[in-house]
């Protein structure tokens, strides 16, 4: 995965994955309430649809850590914000399973 956002990451920008186009990939970092940064949280990728993924491990050491899966999409039509959830995150999430090949790194299909 990683080598999607060093390496190859000219080829990963540009291209497209259940035709949607990844216009963004790399670091995850965010700001904290107190001002700090924490940086190389993670890897993120930005689609033409206006959803993102990020992708990261959760846990104190490498062995027995969790992989976190975030899934967003901006939406400006309000008229969807009542739709159902899983519903309306189900492409941005199928889109997430195909290029991170979770279940082939982990070899399960469910959490």
């Amino acid at each position: 995965l990683t080598e999607m956002i060093t390496t190859k990451k000219s080829e990963t920008i540009g291209s497209s994955i259940q035709g949607s186009k990844i216009v963004d990939a790399g670091n995850f970092s965010y700001t904290d309430l107190d001002g700090s940064v924490s940086k190389n949280q993670g890897i993120y990728f930005k689609f033409d649809d206006g959803s993102r993924i990020v992708v990261r491990l959760s846990g104190t050491g490498s062995a027995g850590a969790t992989i976190r899966l975030y899934v967003d999409k901006l939406e400006e039509d309000k008229n969807k914000v009542t739709l159902d959830t899983q519903e309306y995150l189900k492409s941005p999430v199928g889109l997430a399973l195909e290029l991170l090949q979770l279940q082939k790194f982990v070899g399960r299909t469910e959490p």
